[in-house]
């Protein structure tokens, strides 16, 4: 099921807008509006088609929220009207939804429509019912026929969605695009360097360019945006100009399949938002979220289509770190990229408690990945591959590290596994922990005493006083004489038996350290013979010079 928020923000601001949200109100249809009409059912998205003035749209707002509507979408000026945004937030419910001005009412019935139904059952497209992915390849053919040249429908980033028939007439270029399914990098530096992609940003005007080298031929590039927002483009081939009837025509096809664009960006944006709600839950909650009707236990995450399936364990919960500053979302956005881009194709990445977290296969002794400069698509998403992925990445941007918890051989041990990378995550971002070395990953395993002795010490606590021992005596005797007892016991702990490594951590003279442990035993008489007491002792000063610590998240 999807939210009315995930909706919104699926589409973008170009198409719609969240006036006054609801929580996490759920959609699972559309309903049209008319004046007298009864409005439809809980769950459902109701579309203001014929509201006409303030009073209309307060009156829509008042019956949806009698039927639990998800939502109320209104064109401008009603969606902004004061008293109209008031009304939805005195009900509390439904969310108020603001539809970009010139839009049809038809393209939203159908974009939202097929967005809620992809959000309901994603996975339809496997079973070979057309989707946007089919009718991009329609529009394709038909732009081609318009202009009697073969033609590629490309996203803003190069990457081609669909492509016409006859592209044997092109040239080089072209065939190469197609079969890399991405624009080379020395065509894009061609048509760059012609300011091609500045006018497409910019302008919704077409674009002509002349022939380049390496037989590279004159192309025809008509905008295809949005609300403003430029979503991709259509190329054509042609050898002479295109008549201008044909390239209004063109533009026609653009203005249908901008909504093809956007709905595909809404399902995979949607998806992504399914896909790391279900793995959030289970890192959360283990067994009872990875199992359910028509799933394996252990074999995926509970319900049908964008839930992420789990591969076979055991598994590796990660926590990825970036440079200082970035937040959460962006984190994701990152680290999903690093991730396509050394071949693992579905990510199971997520954001928990304000860190990204992701979940990797720890891969049996004795099988390695295939390596090739990178890592093959069978070694995606392994502990191996992260690994790699990690030194190659960290050695340019020292920013990106990342720490694991234990394995997990069950689902159900996915919490306990959760809660220790986080811990290693606070301990890293405290500095508690140093950042990990030039490999980038850091594995519990590989900092289990600075784990035990910072649980210890979180253990210990001081809220509720010292328990009694030196330290109290000694911390008041520090602020009122000015002496360094406590900094003086802690170098004499941590270097025992070896004074002058101890004196030189000070930069005393030994003899200088001998006089202060004499002092200090005359404050607050110690027996420094018991190894318990010393051990008691450093805890507590971890405790009370280094600041509060985290609560104590697991057991090792």
């Amino acid at each position: 099921m999807i939210t009315v928020t995930d909706l919104v923000d699926s589409l973008g601001a170009g198409f719609l807008r969240t006036v006054v949200a609801a929580g996490d109100a759920e959609v699972h249809d559309v309903a049209l509006a008319e004046p007298g009409d009864t409005v439809g059912q809980p769950g459902e998205l109701v579309l203001g088609v014929g509201v006409t003035d303030r009073d209309g749209a307060v009156t829509l707002l008042e019956r949806a929220a009698l039927a639990s509507a998800g939502g109320v979408v209104l064109k401008g000026p009603f969606a902004g009207d004061p008293r109209v945004a008031a009304t939805a937030r005195e009900l509390d419910g439904p969310a108020l939804v603001e539809l970009q001005p010139h839009t049809s009412w038809a393209h939203v019935v159908w974009l939202l429509r097929g967005v809620i139904d992809r959000a309901a059952a994603p996975d339809t497209s496997r079973l070979g019912s057309p989707g946007p992915h089919v009718d991009l390849f329609a529009l394709a053919d038909a732009a081609a026929e318009i202009i009697d040249a073969p033609v590629t429908v490309e996203d803003a980033q190069s990457r081609v969605l669909a492509y016409s028939a006859r592209q044997d007439t092109t040239d080089p270029a072209r065939v190469s695009t197609i079969v890399g399914r991405r624009v080379p990098p020395e065509t894009l530096t061609h048509f760059r360097a012609g300011g091609v992609f500045r006018r497409l940003a910019r302008s919704s005007e077409p674009i002509w360019t002349p022939a380049g080298p390496d037989g590279t031929l004159p192309r025809l590039v008509i905008p295809v945006r949005a609300g403003g927002e430029w979503l991709g483009s259509i190329w054509a081939v042609v050898r002479s100009p295109v008549p201008p009837e044909r390239i209004r025509e063109l533009g026609d096809v653009a203005s249908v399949l901008a909504l093809h664009l956007l709905r595909l960006r809404a399902e995979a944006g949607i998806a992504r938002r399914v896909s790391t709600g279900r793995l959030r839950v289970a890192l959360r909650e283990g067994a009872a979220s990875v199992t359910g009707p028509g799933t394996a236990a252990g074999s995926g995450v509970a319900g049908a289509g964008a839930a992420p399936v789990l591969p076979a364990g055991p598994w590796r919960v990660v926590v990825f770190g970036s440079p200082a500053g970035t937040d959460v979302r962006r984190q994701l956005d990152l680290w999903e990229s690093v991730a396509l881009r050394f071949g693992w194709h579905q990510p199971l990445l997520t954001d928990l408690d304000g860190a990204l977290f992701g979940l990797v296969v720890e891969r049996p002794r004795g099988r390695r990945p295939v390596t090739a400069g990178g890592l093959a698509d069978a070694g995606a998403g392994t502990l191996d591959w992260l690994r790699h992925v990690l030194r190659e990445v960290h050695a340019h941007d020292p920013g990106l590290w990342a720490v694991a918890g234990r394995p997990a051989h069950a689902p159900d041990e996915l919490p306990r596994a959760t809660a220790e990378a986080g811990e290693l995550h606070r301990l890293v971002g405290t500095g508690r922990l140093p950042l990990p070395d030039r490999t980038g990953l850091l594995l519990v395993e590989d900092a289990w005493d600075t784990v035990v002795v910072e649980r210890a010490a979180a253990a210990v606590g001081t809220d509720a006083g010292l328990l009694g021992g030196p330290l109290g005596a000694l911390r008041a005797h520090d602020e009122e004489h000015g002496t360094a007892y406590r900094e003086t016991l802690a170098a004499w702990l941590d270097h025992y038996g070896d004074p002058r490594s101890a004196a030189r951590l000070l930069r005393v003279h030994p003899n200088t350290l001998r006089y202060r442990l004499r002092k200090l035993e005359e404050v607050a008489p110690v027996d420094l013979t018991s190894p318990r007491v010393r051990l008691a002792l450093r805890l507590q000063l971890m405790a009370t010079t280094e600041g509060p610590r985290p609560p104590v998240t697991g057991q090792l």
